[in-house]
């Protein structure tokens, strides 16, 4: 089956007319996609059975939160991200040009609403004793292994905590747990380099190799209520300390559904290799396979940063492009952030496990300003169950 649909289909598929499906479209419920013709438009499948389970739910109080936990209706207000339209913003600004030239440091000041160098000064995080001693023996794991010990070990609450009110300390603290994730990652001590140097001073890349980093941290630094900032936010909202939120979207972020879907990209391109897999993509889908690194259900005409950094990594690698869009022709879904990753760990020959710590170490900015942001009120996130079992 075809993953679009004609409006024909769509109306009948929703049980309306056509010009209800032309109304949807207009509030913004529908997306519409070029058709074959100009004077034609179609409508993504997943979309389409998207909007008809909300429509049969209605307004049923049980369905419509069950709904809501899934892709579902928003369930806080945020001032942090939008996304909308297929665009990406971190505080009103697009991410296309903050990942064109802003620094990782700048982008987390911003997301933190505090000057850069309150967050990220001159003097480096005091190196934890027990880090150093545990380090050698969790060198051999992966990232998404090694980092939630790690971290737990080389951070300290205090600096963070909810009776840290100022300002200027608890900056320097939100830095101090960055840079520390950051040493956690490549077995180093902590620094106070630009973040995206330090990886590039472990990994001995180049300025080009550098700056590919810097860019994939910038796009991984938030994307709304994932499940790990989700996550973070619960922690922060019990009064926890901001290092608990970030240990707490560790935590969600080792899950295959989230951040552990780049070891099943990694897996899905070792199977495959670099070059002519059409007969093996093939294959996988008449197994009932699915590919994992492709498609968002927020990006129907595909995800901006898996864009932004293949259009940076293509070029030099002329065998990829023809496979990836072999892929996308058969599963009608653009590569996703997950798959860029891992062309970039690829690309740049980075450690086995790098797209996942690039995603941990990119994304914990975006985990402490949801903390803090939470933490600016005084409400604890504590939604009832809808209880199912056997009655007392």
């Amino acid at each position: 089956m075809s993953s679009y649909l004609s409006a024909a289909e769509t109306a009948e598929r929703l049980g309306v007319s056509r010009a209800t499906l032309y109304a949807y479209v207009s509030r913004g419920l529908l997306h519409a996609h070029p058709g074959p013709t100009p004077r034609e438009s179609r409508y993504a499948l997943a979309d389409v059975d998207m909007l008809a389970g909300q429509r049969k739910r209605g307004r049923k109080p049980r369905e419509v939160a069950k709904a809501t936990l899934s892709w579902g209706l928003p369930v806080l207000e945020s001032a942090i991200t939008l996304i909308e339209d297929g665009r990406l913003y971190l505080r009103g600004a697009s991410i296309e040009g903050l990942a064109q030239t802003s620094s990782v440091e700048a982008v987390a000041a911003r997301l933190w609403q505090c000057p850069e160098s309150a967050a990220f000064g001159a003097m480096p995080p005091v190196a934890s004793a027990m880090l150093a001693s545990v380090q050698p023996h969790l060198a051999s794991r992966g990232p998404q292994e090694a980092l939630l010990p790690l971290f737990t070990i080389a951070s300290d609450d205090a600096p963070t905590a909810q009776w840290q009110a100022a300002p200027e300390r608890l900056a320097e603290g939100c830095g101090a747990l960055v840079r520390q994730l950051a040493a956690c990652l490549l077995g180093t001590a902590p620094s106070a380099e630009p973040i995206h140097l330090q990886c590039a001073r472990a990994w001995q890349l180049n300025g080009e190799g550098a700056d590919l980093v810097r860019m994939a941290l910038v796009l991984c630094a938030d994307h709304e209520l994932n499940a790990s900032s989700f996550t973070a936010r619960c922690v922060a909202s019990t009064g926890a300390s901001l290092r608990a939120a970030v240990v707490a979207g560790l935590a969600a972020l080792t899950g295959a559904r989230h951040g552990g879907a780049t070891a099943r990209v990694e897996a899905l391109w070792d199977e495959l290799g670099d070059s002519s897999p059409a007969a093996g993509l093939r294959q996988r889908l008449a197994r009932g396979e699915a590919l994992p690194g492709f498609g968002h259900h927020l990006y129907p005409e595909g995800d901006v940063r898996a864009r932004l950094l293949l259009a940076r990594i293509l070029p030099a690698r002329p065998t990829w492009a023809p496979w990836i869009s072999e892929a996308q022709a058969l599963v009608g879904q653009p590569p996703s952030l997950d798959f860029a990753l891992v062309a970039v760990r690829r690309h740049l020959a980075l450690p086995q496990g790098a797209a996942y710590g690039l995603f941990a170490l990119g994304r914990s900015l975006g985990w402490i300003a949801h903390a803090l942001e939470q933490r600016s009120g005084d409400g604890l996130i504590r939604p009832r169950a809808a209880y199912t079992g056997p009655r007392p």
